[in-house]
């Protein structure tokens, strides 16, 4: 994929980041971003890219809720991806649980309305979505065709969040929503296990037995990158790995390729006093995300990283020793 022009739409965070890295040599990046903290010379926070990374890529202000001048870079785009929403990482009280409903609807509403507006839309609109849109399932997985969708608040979120987006009538441009499952990569949400082996923790979580379903973020990138590559694909589509495994698992796997000895586990009373302390929640890491990618592997989607051993093994050697080391 070259030449292209690319919006991403809150990629100001991991996920943004790595998007830059895999897209950004190649084609015209746009991020559209709710800060500038270095207006100066229009780069935000991203260090660790390089200048030929960033060469091609602009940061645009918007407030992910009205119109303003940042519509007009969607025009003649060949993608946009939309990434916006409040992290889900903080305590479900009712004003955080109606910023996270917000800050999803409202991003995802607006660049529909900018795009009834443009002479030339988008040919591509990928907009995010969770895999925890599915139950909490310990016996079987949940793929786009048979999976079940409950009711509780993380559920309605995605709900909410792709019925916005489905409602949105763009005929010019191609859609499709990704159900993303924890994304692995040397930042996001690695960051919190490496502290946790910093200091011994790194045993499972819980009984252990919930299954947890991950993708790698190359594979993340590669999947945008196939769905923009063929036109015959719209719809819906789970972005994980064809392999999840359990939460003992992936800690077990985790020591074993950052050479870890000692794994004490966090039982659930401990996460329940742990997640009130630092303001979360233990649904993200008891809930058993059992999902799988049923529609990208019926179209032809190889991984490159289909199994979490290889893919864990890639992430470290990309991640500075220090990191996850406390000596």
């Amino acid at each position: 994929m070259t030449n292209k022009k690319i919006i991403i739409a809150g990629g100001s965070g991991f996920i943004g980041e790595e998007m830059i890295r895999y897209f950004g040599k190649d084609n015209t990046i746009v991020i559209l971003t709710r800060q500038l903290p270095n207006s100066s010379n229009n780069r935000n926070q991203y260090t660790s890219l390089t200048s030929t990374e960033l060469s091609k890529t602009t940061f645009i202000q918007w407030d992910g809720k009205t119109i303003g001048p940042w519509h007009k870079e969607l025009d003649g785009a060949d993608m946009i991806v939309n990434m916006a929403g409040k992290s889900v990482n903080c305590r479900y009280t009712a004003k955080n649980k109606q910023e996270i409903i917000d800050s999803r609807v409202n991003a995802t509403k607006i660049i529909g309305e900018a795009i009834h507006k443009l002479v030339q839309p988008p040919k591509l609109w990928i907009n995010a979505s969770s895999a925890t849109i599915y139950r909490h399932a310990e016996d079987k997985p949940q793929d786009e065709l048979t999976g079940e969708i409950k009711d509780d608040f993380s559920v309605r979120v995605c709900k909410q969040w792709e019925e916005t987006f489905y409602e949105e009538r763009t005929p010019f441009t191609r859609k499709a929503a990704l159900r993303m499952a924890i994304t692995l990569g040397s930042g996001g949400v690695m960051i919190p296990y490496f502290n946790l082996l910093k200091f011994g923790l790194g045993g499972k979580q819980g009984n252990g037995k919930q299954m947890y379903s991950w993708v790698h973020i190359e594979d993340t990138c590669r999947m945008i990158e196939y769905l923009y590559e063929h036109n015959e694909l719209e719809g819906t589509y789970n972005c994980s790995s064809p392999n999840p495994v359990s939460n003992e698992h992936f800690m077990e796997t985790l020591r074993k390729v950052t050479n870890t000895k000692i794994g004490l586990p966090a039982f659930e009373w401990m996460l329940k006093l742990g997640a009130f302390i630092i303001g979360t929640e233990t649904e993200l890491v008891l809930k058993s995300r059992w999902v799988v990618p049923t529609k990208m592997l019926q179209a032809g989607f190889v991984f490159k990283y289909p199994h979490l051993k290889d893919a864990l093994e890639q992430v470290i050697a990309s991640t500075p020793k220090k990191q996850y080391k406390l000596w």
